[in-house]
Parts: structure tokens; C-alpha cells; sequence
């Protein structure tokens, strides 16, 4: 892979932004709550701000890693800090500071135990902006358990609907992926030879076809579980509807497509033999996730729980994509994980602001509200719209892309996903239909719609579908100048 060095350090500003927010927030007051918020809010727009660059800026024509900063960190274990820019981690980036800085604003109206929220947020967002950036194994690590930590608390504390279970059980699951991953990777590390951690060198050894297949299966299962892949996937939903709305964005826009991107950019790129001796398994688990999570989506009737649901479906689209192992499945699966994340985020953003006046995600319960909220009923409609396929969307091209490429390599499975999906379009319109199209609940009249403010991380999200919904070649051709060298080097 060529390396592009960079004269000014983007990438660890982007790194560093959330961390010195996070800093400045311990030594406020925790009275000062608009303080606290604004310090959030820019330290999260400058890493956005950054992130938009690292992806305009990328030099489609020169390829190759771009944006490089490489320092030894500890030589004696060939620990690098070593990050960098390509097609497949760009998106991710990107999507990464959308969420965080729509998550802000989503929050604004928090008025308990402000400063120690946006502290544990800021720490979680670190994380996963280290993992998408790094290409060093031990850092990657390091990131992802930064990432997935400050969970546990953000739900014990600032949770609702059983958080206690959700938390423990989000928790105990990662827990035993991590397990899986720790092995996976020192299995590499001891056996290549060269003791080192960094990928880009891992990458040149020519591991043994055993090896390959072992560590790829420790570290698809390991990474898989916060991937939501079908059977290890029931701590995603009960977290979902137990996490507050700004944390639910971050777990199912942002937190889920870590688990996915580890298994691209850690288990196939280092082991693709063991890549191609499991991806049958890879692609029978996720269409097993699809079907199970559209069928079971059907029973719900809160809000959450069908977007919980929802999730588990669509991530199995990503895992689908990447088990095809083509052009247009990887392209497919890495364009569906950012649409997928935005999508998600303007669900539990819409979601969030009903819940907060209402006190009730009961399909049922709600009725006509788009007659009383017409604006806030709206932001939730075009997540639906963009969760069932329809053209216009991002979502529309990712899944078309993943869906060619799965009946091409595999008819049966690429059809039953298909099936699967033409229901949960016809069920999201149900829901739709039932919670904000039926005779308005009285008790609920007198609320108030979405203001301004309050409506500007929704329509930032809006405006992210619907951009690359038309202009899905933007992504599409940043994405397959990583995509292109990466199966041939397979």
C-alpha cells in the first residue's frame, strides 16, 4: 500500500479534538450546563470540520494511504502510532463527526448530570475515531475498547427501560467478543515474524492456510459481535431501547460499523485465505440476520425496538456485502454502513424528541401525531423511507449494490435477503401509518413541533441522505479506490 506522509497532523487534531474538549469539561463547573454544551459542541465541530476535509481532500487519482502520521511508540514490540486516510475509511470519518456533532445538538435539552454525559461522550467518540484512522494492531485495540466502555456507564446511568440488564448484557457480550479478538490478533503478531503490530507490514507475510483460518474465525466472531451479527446480536437491541438518544445514535450509527470495518480491515486483510475458507458461513449468518431481524421486527410495537431490530437486518447487509468478497459487494457494504449509520441516527434523534413529550414509543399510542408534530413526525417518515429502499436515499444504493453482488455469488441466500427486506418495507410503512397517520391521541394536542434549533441536527442528517442519494457517486468512486487494491490483494 503506498504511503502519502502529511505536513500538518489532521488526523491526530481530529483524534485530539474530543479529548481536549473532554479536558476543559473537568474543570468546569457542573452548574455551567450551556458551557459544558458549547465546549461539545465546537470540540465535536472541529472534528467534524476535519473530517470533511480528509474526505474532500482526498486524491482520488494518487490512491493509496494518504494523510500518514507514523511515530514508533514502543520499538521493542513494534507498536507504531500510525494512522491514515484511504476510500475505506474516509466514509467512516466522516460519518463518525456527523454523528457526534448532530448527537450534541440532539442533547441540548439534558439537564441531568450534564458535564459527566458529555465527558463520557467525548471519551467514546475518541475511541472510534482512533479505530477508523489507525493501522497499527495494538492501537486498534487500544480504540476499541476506549469505544465500547463508556457504554456501560452512559446506559447505567442516563438510561431508561431496564438499563441495568441492558448495560450488563451490552457489557458481558463485548466483554467475550474481546476475548476472541485479543487471541486472534496475538496469534498474528507471534507467527509473523516480524513482530510487529503494524497491519500495512502484516499484510506482506504469507501466513500458514491453518493460521489464516483460525484467526480469521476468532476475529469475525470476536469483531462480529458488536457487528449485531446473527446469533450474538440480542445485546443490540435491549441497548438500543435502554440507551439515551444521542447514545443510541453513537451505538447504532457509529459503534456497530466498528465490528464490521474490524472484520474488513483487520480479519480479510490479513487472512484472506481464511477469508475464503468461512465466507460461506459469513454470508448463511448474514442473511440468518436479515430475515431474523425483519420477522422479529414484526412483533414490536415501540419505536426503539423496531429500529433495534431494523439494525440487526440492515448490519447483516453490510455482512453480506463483505462476505462476496467483489467489487460491488464491498463497495455496497461500505456505502451501507454509512448510510446506515445516518439513517439510524436521524431514527433515534426523531424518536428522541417524541419520547421526550409524549413519554410513550407505542405505535399505538401515538396515532395521528403528525396532525400535532408535523415537522418532528416528518424526521421520523424520512428515516422509514430511507430504511425501506426507497430511490433517492443513500441507503438505496448502498443495499442495490450489496444485492447484485450477493445473487451474483450467491443466488439463494441474495434472494432470501431480498424477500426479507420487500417486508420490512411494507412493515415500516405500517408503522408509519399507525403512529402518525391515524386519529391524533387527544392527551397529546397540546405539544409543541420541533423548533429551529432543535430541528437543525435532524435536517443536517436529512440533508446527508439525501446528497449522497443523488449523488451516490461521490462516495461510490472514494470507496473503490481502496476497494480495487484491497481484493487484489487478496
Amino acid at each position: 500500500m503506498t504511503e502519502h506522509p502529511t505536513s500538518f497532523p489532521y488526523l491526530t487534531c481530529m483524534l485530539l479534538s474530543p479529548v481536549v474538549g473532554l479536558t476543559i469539561l473537568l474543570f468546569l463547573k457542573e452548574e455551567w450546563d450551556f458551557l459544558i454544551k458549547a465546549v461539545s459542541l465546537v470540540s465535536a465541530g472541529l472534528s467534524l470540520a476535519l473530517a470533511i476535509f480528509t474526505f474532500v481532500a482526498y486524491d482520488k487519482t494518487l490512491g493509496g494511504l494518504q494523510f500518514v502520521e507514523k511515530y514508533e511508540w514502543v520499538k521493542t514490540f513494534g507498536i507504531t502510532y500510525f494512522v491514515g486516510v484511504e476510500g475505506l475509511n474516509a466514509p467512516l470519518l466522516l460519518l463518525t463527526g456527523i454523528v457526534i456533532f448532530t448527537g450534541v445538538l440532539t442533547m441540548w435539552e439534558l439537564k441531568n448530570r450534564v458535564k459527566e454525559y458529555f465527558i463520557f461522550m467525548l471519551a467514546l467518540v475518541t475511541g472510534v475515531f482512533g479505530v477508523f484512522m489507525t493501522y497499527d494492531m495494538f492501537f486498534f485495540f487500544l480504540f476499541y475498547e476506549i469505544a465500547v466502555v463508556p457504554m456501560y456507564i452512559l446506559i447505567l446511568i442516563w438510561g431508561s427501560t431496564r438499563k441495568e440488564y441492558a448495560a450488563m448484557k451490552l457489557t458481558l457480550y463485548l466483554m467475550a467478543g474481546s476475548g476472541l479478538i485479543i487471541p486472534g490478533i496475538l496469534l498474528l503478531y507471534s507467527t509473523s515474524g516480524l513482530f510487529t503490530f503494524n497491519m500495512v507490514l502484516l499484510h506482506g507475510v504469507k501466513f500458514s492456510p491453518w493460521i489464516q483460518k483460525v484467526a480469521f474465525v476468532m476475529m469475525f466472531f470476536g469483531f462480529g459481535v458488536l457487528a449485531a451479527v446473527w446469533p450474538f446480536h440480542t445485546w443490540s437491541p435491549v441497548g438500543h431501547v435502554a440507551a439515551p438518544t444521542a447514545v443510541s445514535m453513537l451505538h447504532a450509527g457509529v459503534l456497530m460499523k466498528l465490528g464490521s470495518f474490524a472484520i474488513l480491515r483487520v480479519a480479510m486483510y490479513l487472512c484472506p485465505e481464511g477469508f475464503v475458507y468461512w465466507k460461506q458461513l459469513m454470508a448463511f449468518l448474514a442473511t440468518a440476520g436479515i430475515v431474523y431481524g425483519v420477522f422479529v421486527g414484526l412483533a414490536q410495537t415501540d419505536l426503539k425496538y423496531v429500529i433495534g431490530y431494523s439494525s440487526v437486518s440492515h448490519m447483516g447487509i453490510v455482512c453480506l456485502g463483505l462476505a462476496t468478497g467483489t467489487v460491488d459487494g464491498l463497495n455496497g457494504s461500505l456505502f451501507q454502513m454509512f448510510a446506515h449509520g445516518i439513517m439510524t441516527a436521524l431514527f433515534f434523534s426523531a424518536v428522541g424528541y417524541i419520547y421526550d413529550r409524549t413519554h410513550t414509543r407505542d405505535i399505538h399510542e401515538l396515532g395521528g401525531l403528525s396532525k400535532i408534530m408535523p415537522v418532528a413526525s416528518a424526521f421520523f417518515i424520512t428515516a422509514a423511507l430511507c430504511g425501506a429502499g426507497v430511490p433517492g436515499m443513500a441507503s438505496f444504493w448502498a443495499e442495490l449494490l450489496v444485492f447484485i453482488a450477493a445473487v451474483k455469488v450467491y443466488p439463494v441466500q441474495g434472494l432470501l435477503a431480498i424477500a426479507a427486506l420487500v417486508v420490512g418495507a411494507l412493515f415500516a410503512l405500517r408503522v408509519v401509518q399507525t403512529s402518525f397517520f391515524n386519529e391524533p391521541n387527544p392527551k397529546f394536542m397540546h405539544f409543541e413541533d420541533v423548533s429551529p434549533f432543535l430541528g437543525l441536527p435532524r435536517m443536517i442528517l436529512i440533508g446527508t441522505l439525501i446528497f449522497f442519494g443523488f449523488f451516490p457517486q461521490v462516495m461510490v468512486s472514494l470507496i473503490k479506490t481502496a476497494v480495487v487494491p484491497f481484493i487484489q490483494g487478496m
